[in-house]
């Protein structure tokens, strides 16, 4: 039994020598190159796999993983929704879902993204103090979250505003990470050293996992 899973996570990510040609395909996939061009596990590379869990993890089914990392890289990397709009509905999703790993791990994305401190702070606490597409974004979210699919005229407002790729795009955005969300907190994943901490709901008591507009 590895450490991790004495910890209480129930699915380890990969070891070193457990990655093999496939393994390295699926992170390839993620990344955009062939898999002989991927970083050797233990190479100390940036792009080390050993250096991302989740990714880890998903190699232990690694024909799946090349798909779904195919797709989720696509919609991280070459997608038409904005870096920002895609970032908060992630953290809506790992708030609402109370996924510590995604919040972590997305609060560092939305950093980059252009999703500043305070509007993470903001976001923590509900939609109140945004406007325009963030508030769409948020809404239809929770709307989302709460009814498993958008209302009409949510839709009406979602494609007029963004278009009808993004909007799409914005639906998958939420589904995926939904999808991520249940398997990652089954595993029982930990957030890496450093990451953001999950806000108390004790605090923000408005996001409960059903807010709605």
């Amino acid at each position: 039994m590895s450490d991790s899973q004495a910890d209480g996570q129930l699915l380890a990510p990969l070891a070193a020598d457990e990655w093999g040609d496939e393994e390295y395909s699926a992170f390839g996939a993620l990344l955009g190159v062939p898999g002989e061009k991927v970083p050797r596990a233990g190479s100390g590379h940036a792009a080390d796999p050993l250096n991302f869990d989740i990714i880890g993890l998903l190699a232990r089914h690694p024909k799946m993983a090349r798909h779904l990392l195919t797709f989720n890289g696509w919609l991280l990397q070459r997608g038409e929704l904005p870096a920002r709009l895609r970032e908060l509905a992630i953290l809506r999703v790992a708030l609402s879902r109370r996924s510590a790993f995604f919040w972590g791990e997305h609060v560092k994305v939305a950093s980059d993204g252009g999703v500043s401190a305070d509007d993470i702070e903001r976001l923590a606490r509900g939609n109140d103090g945004f406007d325009g597409a963030d508030r769409l974004i948020l809404d239809a979210t929770d709307e989302l979250l709460a009814q498993g699919s958008a209302d009409a005229s949510t839709w009406h407002r979602l494609s007029d505003r963004l278009g009808t790729h993004q909007a799409m795009e914005f639906i998958f955005v939420v589904g995926t990470y939904v999808m991520l969300t249940m398997a990652f907190d089954t595993w029982r994943l930990t957030p890496p050293a450093g990451s953001g901490t999950l806000p108390d709901p004790d605090d923000n008591p408005s996001i409960d996992g059903s807010q709605t507009k």
